[in-house]
């Protein structure tokens, strides 16, 4: 079956999209068009996960994220409120996420087996995991530096994530098995609590409803992603799909299908590193020809574009990589460099009317920091 321009005649059968299509589809799920949306909780609705870090050569992942979608209607402080006062987000693994998706995590981190090595740190570490609970229980929501580390065996810390102090660890295991959750925090710093006083009325889904479930979500957000794919797992979810130029079997949310005439056109996001847009790097090479390496880790002499750069999409193609750091004594934002990519099809560079774009965009990143643009010379 064909569905060009998006009609969507029979979901039953395979939809062929054009590769066009196909982009148009990933910009719109991920909220990257012309049609912004109006506040946090709608752009965790629909993204599911808001990935937190605290690299912020520019700004958190977190913040900047949150800007790239809905612009200058949003306000750092939104985000604490949605999760500390209103709690329509929680923070769970590394991600804030809607408050709809917390029946199926929960179900999920009750069903939560761990490796080995974890499991038998657990075992070892009983009386330890009992007194962090404990502590929690009787005193309430508190940073893990206020809880005294009662270990037994310190975990094996090849890969340097934690320090000596195995209380983290041990609240994060936890936090996997929904015993442990974190409920706000204090600068960077993680408040924490007992998952039985923070998830007392919730309920929970059985446990193969909830993968479902999450499955769903993840094509939502995604809008069409591969249908074997350790990057985006949607498994059953949506409709088979075909696109122009790829071998892949693909899934297609049809919702996000059945909405695909009605386009509000696209724009220019500066998206960071972390963004959720750039997480699936296979499809991103395979949909837009992208292919984003992050160079944070790398030594400096073999960096071709900086640190931490950040993707800039223009419409539903990536046109250039911009490098830039917020610098906070002089209160500037530094853009040391706007790297336009290299392309084969000279239509796809950039044009003047477009990089006037990219810069506006630009400007309106650095008046939201509240800062003034300074290009070195």
């Amino acid at each position: 079956m064909s569905a060009p321009g998006g009609t969507l005649a029979n979901v039953s059968e395979t939809v062929h999209l054009s590769r066009d299509d196909a982009r148009r589809l990933v910009v719109r799920a991920q909220l990257l068009d012309a049609a912004r949306p109006g506040d946090v909780v709608e752009v965790a609705e629909q993204l599911g996960a808001i990935k937190i870090d605290p690299t912020a050569t520019i700004a958190p992942s977190e913040q900047t994220i949150l800007f790239s979608r809905i612009g200058w209607g949003y306000e750092p402080g939104q985000l604490a409120s949605s999760v500390e006062r209103d709690r329509t987000l929680f923070e769970f693994d590394g991600h804030f996420r809607p408050a709809s998706l917390l029946p199926a995590h929960l179900a999920r981190m009750r069903g939560r087996v761990f490796r080995t090595q974890a499991t038998q740190w657990l075992e070892a570490n009983a009386r330890f995991r009992a007194d962090v609970l404990d502590r929690l229980r009787a005193e309430g929501p508190m940073l893990a530096a206020q809880i005294p580390d009662t270990s037994q065996l310190a975990h094996k810390n090849e890969a340097g994530w934690y320090g000596s102090n195995q209380v983290p660890r041990m609240l994060e295991l936890l936090s996997y098995l929904g015993e442990t959750a974190i409920v706000g925090r204090q600068g960077r710093q993680r408040v924490w609590d007992v998952g039985e006083r923070v998830f007392a009325e919730a309920p929970v889904l059985d446990y193969d409803e909830a993968g479902a479930v999450l499955e769903e979500r993840r094509l939502q957000a995604a809008g069409i992603a591969r249908q074997r794919s350790p990057w985006t797992p949607v498994g059953s979810a949506g409709v088979p799909a075909t696109v122009d130029g790829s071998t892949w079997k693909w899934r297609v949310d049809p919702a996000a299908l059945a909405n695909l005439d009605d386009d509000p056109g696209g724009r220019v996001a500066i998206l960071n590193p972390y963004d959720g847009m750039l997480f699936d790097r296979p499809r991103l090479t395979e949909l837009f020809g992208f292919e984003f390496v992050l160079e944070q880790f790398k030594p400096k002499a073999q960096r071709r574009y900086g640190y931490f750069v950040h993707p800039v999409l223009v419409g539903d193609r990536f046109a250039a990589l911009l490098d830039a750091q917020l610098d906070k004594k002089k209160e500037n934002l530094v853009v040391t460099a706007v790297h336009e990519l290299d392309v084969t099809d000279p239509r796809l560079a950039l044009d003047d009317e477009e990089r006037e774009m990219v810069d506006a965009e630009i400007s309106d990143l650095a008046e939201w920091l509240g800062v003034p643009v300074a290009r070195p010379r």
